[in-house]
């Protein structure tokens, strides 16, 4: 009969297909090729261009963590000698490029005394706090409170320097430059510390001459160091208030390491 589907043995219906023809087949392959390759493309250049983008960002503001310490005896002899007696060092200050990867890349620190590194301020501040028990002890003052205010202090020092160091760049036009070189320069600070708290454990009042010699010569470490390191990279120059903020930079060290070198158990003083 008309208008009743046919059925074969079993019950089951025939399968009705749409004629297919050699064009629309040609024409669906083709076009969904085309669309999984342009959305492919597509995305690759997306996440291409971000993970380029992330990597280029944290190379320029963060650099290798592995690259600060990278160092040797010979390297950190100098480099204290540097930090203590900046006014005997005869060399230059500017820091050594070579070519990597068809761009300029900095020496590691090892084959350049002028590069930063975090070895030595890790290590002075670790000193820094074990003078500090030992001069509470010598006190009658030691208390594990004590010592935690004498690290918390170590540490908003710390990045109260490195703020001052990223506020002066950002004040020249420039910001660019990597932060842990930042911390590295402000970590210095640690080594004079170490020779402030031992003159104030064994020279009683006359440590404040050697505060004095303290400050002076992280100044001028860090007055020469900045002016051939991080302020010859910012793109405006402006040579007064280029000046003017070496010399806060100088004159923020005194009251800085003063601060610091007091090892009372206190906030302040």
């Amino acid at each position: 009969m008309q208008g009743i589907p046919e059925f074969q043995a079993g019950g089951q219906r025939q399968p009705m297909n749409p004629a297919s023809t050699p064009f629309g087949n040609a024409f669906y392959g083709a076009s969904s090729g085309l669309i999984r390759g342009g959305l492919g493309a597509y995305g690759e250049k997306i996440l291409g261009s971000g993970s380029e983008y992330v990597q280029s960002n944290i190379s320029k503001y963060f650099s290798d963590p592995q690259y600060y310490f990278q160092v040797n005896d010979h390297y950190v002899r100098n480099k204290l000698k540097i930090v203590l007696f900046p006014f005997l060092h005869r060399g230059h200050w500017t820091r050594i490029t070579e070519p990597v990867g068809g761009r300029l890349s900095y020496k590691p620190p090892f084959n350049d005394i002028n590069a930063p590194d975090l070895y030595i301020p890790c290590m002075g501040f670790a000193t820094y706090l074990v003078l500090a028990g030992i001069s509470l002890g010598i006190s009658g003052k030691f208390t594990p409170e004590a010592l935690n205010w004498q690290f918390v202090k170590g540490m908003v020092g710390w990045s109260s320097q490195v703020m001052l160091l990223k506020v002066s760049l950002l004040s020249l036009g420039g910001g660019e430059a990597p932060l842990l070189d930042m911390v590295a320069y402000a970590g210095y600070t640690f080594t004079g510390m170490c020779l402030a708290v031992l003159g104030q454990i064994t020279l009683s009042y006359a440590y404040f001459l050697v505060i004095l010699w303290t400050c002076l010569c992280m100044a001028i470490f860090l007055v020469k160091t900045l002016k051939r390191t991080l302020f010859a990279e910012t793109r405006g120059y402006d040579s007064n208030k280029h000046h003017y903020l070496l010399l806060c930079i100088a004159l923020a060290q005194f009251p800085l390491i003063f601060w610091l070198s007091n090892t009372s158990g206190h906030w302040l003083f």
